[in-house]
This record gives C-alpha cells, structure tokens and sequence, in this order.
C-alpha cells in the first residue's frame, strides 16, 4: 500500500460511514451495552455463535479431509474479515461492522461448498428454492437459539441489511427470479430496503470477499499442484507480479515465491480498490450512510481495467481449479451425499435425530406423512442438512446407508 493511501491509524470516521448512534437498532429492544458500540456486539455474537464454529470444517473448494492446510470457510472468513477491515479503515469507515458483516457472509453454506448448495437448491426447487445468503438471514434471525429473549442473534438493521444485500440490492427482481423465501418473509417483518444499494461498510465487506478468494484460490491451486506459476503467469494480472518476485529474487523456494506472488496481488487489488472508491467519493460527496444507499451506483468498486482483468484470471479458475476433474470428483460424490441425505429424512423423518423430530412436531407434522405442508418438513431438512460440516454428512451418511456403520 502506498503512503499516499494513508493505511496507518485509525481515522475519525466519514459522513458518509454508518454510525452506531445512528442505528436503526434490533427487532428486539435491548438495552445498550456500557462497553460495546452496537456493531461490536453483533459482530462478538456472530463470532461466537454455533454457524460460525462449523466453518471450520465446511469446504472453500477442497473438501477438508483433502488436507488441514486448504482453507474452509473459517480461514476464509477471517481473511476476508482482515481485509475488509484494512480497507475500512483506510476509508473511514466502521471497522467493527465491515468485520461483523465480512465473518457472517458465509454463515448459510451447506456441506461441500457450492457443490453442496447446488445439490440442496435442486432437493428444495419444489419448495421455494435453497441459497446460502437466504440461510445466512434464517441463522440469523431464526436458527441461532442461544438467549432467553428472541430466536437468532437479534442483530442491528444495518448488520442485517448489510448480509441480505452485500452483492447489491435485490429489487427489481430480474426475470423469472423471486425473492428467497426467508429475505421475503423478514422483509415483511422489517423493511431492509432491499431496492437500494447497501451501506459502504457492506459494499467493502463484498469485495473483500473478492479479493480473499481470487488470491487464496490461486494460493491453493498452486499448492495442490493443479497448476503452476508459468501458467498463471500467462494472465493479464498475474504476469506482471510473477516476473517482478523472479527478477527481485531469483531463485526463490517455490513455497515462498508462491506467498511472494499472492500477497502483492492482493495490495495491488487493494490499492485498485481505494483508489476507484475514492474518485467515486469524491464524485458523488456523500454526506452520509443514506447517501451511500441512494446513490444510482455502488461507491466501493474496482476499476475498470482491474474489472477486465479479473474476466481471465476467474476464467482460468474456474477451468483449471473448480472444474479440474479431481475436484470434480469429490463434489460429485458430495452433491449425491447431500441428495441422499434429503430424500431419505423427508420420506422418513423419523430418522432426524429427537430435537429436529420435536421441531416438526411443533410445526404439526406427526412424522408419518400427515404434516398439512410438506413444504415444512422440506425446509427444516434443508436446515439440518445446510447446518452439518463436511465430516459430519460424511458420517451421518454413513450411519444411514453403510449396513456395517453404527448408528
């Protein structure tokens, strides 16, 4: 990062950052905390909740019996979390909600990365479809049952509005797509204004996630073996960085040319990314958060020839890393692992462990197909499977299919 970004120390926040004193608050009053902003404790609740810890041991695209140096959805999230946080501060920004709302944005993946959400959203087409960011809202606000006085996290609006529109806003609907079914029924609990962009917080917080996982992604392909640095030093953003550590440090080990490679990446993508935001700034002088959201364009954006060389870098990982046919194989064992899993707990839902059956009974399914809505049953499956780590639908698979595995 260079000296003219100013990255050192905090800066007093913007006009146009959210402010805790201006929150629009919980659903459910609480009284404010003595020693926390609002954004500090929704972001110490996320962290501390059971979604979170599972991250662990969900996959990012190696499944995590691959081996412990891959990243899953925890290192991920923390990654993203460090620099969107960077970032914010950087902008003036609201660290503490950039990093809550960075930690919460994959809350709501099932087993098996997108293999397994493709698998879940075909077994769920019948009853309103299944997408992880949907998840995320329904963790947070209805599955996390840890206090005495509200389901879920009872977390601010701005936290809330921030994970249901970090990629943009949801209305207008494009063609032949409707609302997820969780977003659409909290809308009408409270309005997140869905047909507006984001705060900058969560604008940053999703192209942080952008930056996280080109690099790692990239980082852990090389490491895998399913490609190398000659190859991706074939690309636009790439080639450049590749032959300035070679010509700098020749005869590097690969482990740390590898690190050398990826982390200025990410500074160049990071240093992009000020530089656009602060001309869209400056440009558009918001003088605050509500400005931020009624602007015809997000604020926090990469420039257009960062954009463009970003087509063949995503291209060349999606071919060579998502769709490499090792990977391929193991989420294809994973989305039938999923599929089994659903078919069979809704024909037998008897076979849900206790509290998931007792969930059903409150809902008024007696377990033996007189449940008035199967669309009911089919989402609290969805549920129990969206909330397992990779290690546990493994087992529970096993318990269930495998004559020899004890139940």
């Amino acid at each position: 990062m260079t000296d003219t970004l100013q990255p050192f120390g905090q800066a007093p926040l913007a006009p146009y950052a959210c402010r805790p004193a201006a929150s629009r608050g919980r659903l459910v009053a609480e009284a404010e905390s003595p020693t926390r902003s609002g954004f500090q404790r929704d972001r110490d609740r996320i962290v501390h909740s059971g979604a979170f810890r599972k991250l662990k041991y969900k996959t990012q695209v190696f499944v995590y019996h691959e081996g412990d140096y891959y990243r899953t959805r925890l290192t991920h999230s923390l990654e993203v979390a460090q620099i969107a946080r960077s970032i914010s501060r950087v902008l003036g920004l609201n660290e503490d909600l950039a990093e809550a709302l960075a930690l919460a944005h994959d809350l709501g993946h099932t087993p098996f990365g997108h293999a397994g959400e493709d698998a879940l959203n075909a077994c769920m087409a019948p009853f309103g479809g299944f997408s992880h960011n949907d998840q995320t809202l329904r963790i947070l606000t209805r599955l996390e049952r840890r206090y005495a006085d509200f389901d879920g996290l009872n977390l601010t609006w701005e936290t809330l509005e921030g994970v249901v529109k970090h990629n943009g806003p949801l209305l207008p609907l494009r063609p032949g797509t409707v609302l997820p079914v969780t977003i659409r029924a909290f809308q009408d609990v409270w309005d997140l204004e869905l047909a507006t962009n984001p705060g900058a917080e969560a604008q940053v917080a999703s192209l942080a996630d952008d930056i996280a996982y080109n690099n790692h992604d990239i980082d852990d392909g090389l490491r895998a073996g399913l490609f190398t640095l000659d190859e991706v030093a074939e690309l636009p953003l790439l080639g450049p960085i590749v032959r300035e550590v070679r010509e700098r440090h020749p005869g590097l080990e690969r482990g740390r040319l590898i690190h050398e490679t990826v982390r200025r990446l990410i500074d160049r993508m990071v240093v992009d990314l000020l530089t656009e935001t602060r001309r869209r700034l400056a440009e558009a002088r918001p003088g605050s958060a509500g400005e931020v959201r009624a602007a015809p364009r997000a604020l926090v954006a990469f420039s257009d020839a960062m954009l463009a060389d970003q087509v063949p870098l995503r291209a060349f990982l999606k071919q060579r890393m998502y769709r490499h046919y090792r990977v391929n194989r193991e989420m294809s064992k994973c989305k039938r692992v999923v599929a089994a899993l659903f078919e069979l707990f809704l024909a037998e839902p008897n076979c849900l462990p206790t509290q998931w059956q007792a969930e059903l009974a409150a809902c008024g399914d007696d377990g033996k197909g007189n449940c008035g809505d199967l669309g009911v049953r089919a989402r609290l499956v969805a549920d129990y499977i969206a909330g397992m780590t990779d290690r546990f639908a493994l087992a529970e698979y096993a318990r269930l299919f495998d004559m020899d595995a004890k139940t």
